[in-house]
């Protein structure tokens, strides 16, 4: 594509499609550059929003992509507020407040929106969701001394954020209804480890706890569970999961399952398209088939491969997929996925707070999850990248160098 002179357009203007049009001029590409989105305030980082942002240790201008003067003098056409509302693909255009902005290339970087419970009372004052900056400003306007947060969900939000209340002086309470928290996520280890580390640090979590209303006048004040018992609140979040945006690319006419499907560049089935981030379905070389994972890492790899293709360079390396939370003290990092695994080595003590969870399918790692542990990360997602096989009783022992673990 000749970057002289050819139009991107990227719709969304969350961390995937701000990082998309910076990747884009750092790439060197000239053309020019419209990048559209629905909320008021230019890309910023989400992640901080269930932690720092909550506890008061991060504002508006630290959650930043860019200086607020970099778009503009980067050549980039910032348009907030706005709603792309439709894609023709004949004619390559997308339609905005009824009017229509051509592209050359397309970017979807629509994201994902948290799913919604159907249940009585979930439209009650006080039944918070957490996705943008403006649901973590309502939530923390409702946390502190004295107050009473149920999170409905125990994944990987709720978690932060039931861990940020109590770190205000609150209390909090997650309620889930899978037998563990991050069922769906995590290894049992980790499951086990982190409701006895929230317990230990006052957060109180139920499993096997369905939430079937949630009561009140006007404002919630309590969570009634199919059990039973209610559980007193001022303030219920919402945190079961999320829907990727797909309504627009499937009104188009692109290949959608459960996300946007792309391939290893980013691109759709439409060749001047392509779909980065949380709303996308993408190919997994080193496990197969693909995958829809939802973290800053995949953000930024998926925006590297669109901005490269588009500016004409070769595609970057591919990545092992990597994650991280952060909780009280307890900074998990994990790197690939348990899949088609048949071995678990745990190395460290859990009681410490300080190992690692090893999966391995025969002698190589496939998934490593980390607390406190840098190096065992660091090693375990080079070690999967190459599917090096290791000495498992190396592995296991805290005392031997992660350097030294390969068979």
């Amino acid at each position: 594509m000749d970057s002289s002179n050819a139009r991107v357009v990227i719709v969304g203007a969350g961390h995937a499609g701000g990082s998309v049009a910076g990747f884009l001029r750092q790439y060197g590409f000239e053309g020019p550059i419209t990048l559209i989105g629905e909320e008021p305030v230019a890309p910023y980082q989400r992640p901080p929003l269930s932690k720092a942002w909550l506890k008061g240790e991060a504002d508006a201008d630290s959650l930043q992509l860019k200086d607020s003067d970099w778009w503009a003098q980067s050549g980039v056409d910032l348009q907030l507020n706005q709603s792309v509302t439709a894609i023709d693909r004949d004619a390559r255009t997308v339609t905005v407040n009824g009017r229509p902005i051509a592209y050359d290339a397309l970017v979807l970087a629509t994201g994902a929106r948290a799913r919604t419970v159907d249940i009585p009372g979930s439209d009650l004052e006080g039944v918070l969701f957490l996705r943008t900056a403006a649901d973590a400003e309502l939530l923390k306007a409702r946390l502190g001394p004295g107050r009473r947060l149920a999170v409905v969900g125990g994944g990987y939000v709720g978690l932060e954020a039931a861990a940020s209340a109590t770190a205000l002086g609150g209390r909090a309470i997650v309620l889930e209804r899978e037998p563990r928290v991050l069922a769906r996520v995590a290894s049992e280890t980790l499951s086990a480890f982190y409701q006895a580390a929230h317990a230990r640090r006052g957060v109180e979590i139920l499993t096997a706890a369905s939430v079937v209303a949630l009561e009140g006048g006007r404002s919630v004040t309590a969570a009634a569970l199919a059990d039973g018992r209610r559980i007193a609140c001022d303030t219920v979040l919402i945190g079961v999961g999320a829907w990727p945006n797909v309504e627009l690319a499937e009104a188009a006419g692109l290949v959608c399952r459960d996300g946007i499907v792309v391939d290893a560049a980013a691109r759709t089935n439409d060749p001047a398209i392509w779909a980065v981030g949380d709303v996308t379905r993408r190919p997994s070389a080193l496990y197969g088939g693909d995958i829809r994972f939802e973290s800053v890492p995949n953000v930024l790899e998926q925006a590297k491969q669109a901005a490269a293709a588009i500016a004409g360079r070769d595609q970057p390396p591919l990545e092992v997929p990597w994650f991280w939370s952060d909780q009280f003290d307890l900074k998990l990092q994990m790197a690939g996925l348990a899949r088609d695994t048949d071995r678990l080595i745990i190395r460290g003590d859990t009681d410490a707070e300080h190992f690692a969870v090893f999966h391995l399918r025969g002698d190589v790692i496939r998934c490593v999850e980390a607390v406190n542990a840098p190096p065992e990360f660091m090693a375990g997602r080079l070690l999967i990248g190459a599917e090096t096989p290791v000495d498992a009783d190396r592995l296991a022992d805290p005392s031997v160098s992660m350097k030294t673990v390969a068979a």
